[in-house]
């Protein structure tokens, strides 16, 4: 894997993208009135956290500093998980809704754990390499 030329090109950060889009699309347009300032804010907070900690993760120069945002965004998403949760139980959303955009979460946890792993693989290539020369 090389450097991206932006946190664009990170399919974490694309999945995470496209999963608060739909949320944005199929979700919040469903939620009734009295949860504006609840559930519709709170699913939309963490899905615009979701990607912007990946973004600013991946602007940041030492590898430990942009780890604790890549955690970040990976508590958004498990957040958005819960989210949904609460607006299948409330009949806000469907189950066969609840169950895709679940399958989307999970894959962008998954895709986010493999970057960060990457990273880490990276990181302690890089300081065994610098003890080598």
């Amino acid at each position: 894997m090389q450097k991206s030329d932006s946190f664009e090109d990170l399919i974490c950060w694309q999945k995470a993208y496209n999963l608060k889009r739909r949320l944005k699309r199929e979700v919040l347009p469903k939620l009734p009135r009295t949860e504006k300032y609840e559930l519709y804010s709170q699913i939309l907070r963490a899905s615009r956290s979701s990607t912007a900690n990946i973004a600013e993760g991946w602007g940041r120069f030492h590898y430990l500093d942009s780890n604790k945002f890549y955690y970040n965004s990976r508590g958004s998403l498990s957040e958005i998980l819960d989210h949904l949760i609460e607006a299948r139980d409330n009949n806000y959303i469907d189950e066969e809704l609840f169950t895709e955009l679940k399958k989307d979460v999970l894959e962008a946890i998954r895709v986010l754990n493999g970057y960060i792993f990457y990273l880490k693989r990276e990181h302690v290539n890089s300081l065994r390499k610098g003890r080598r020369e």
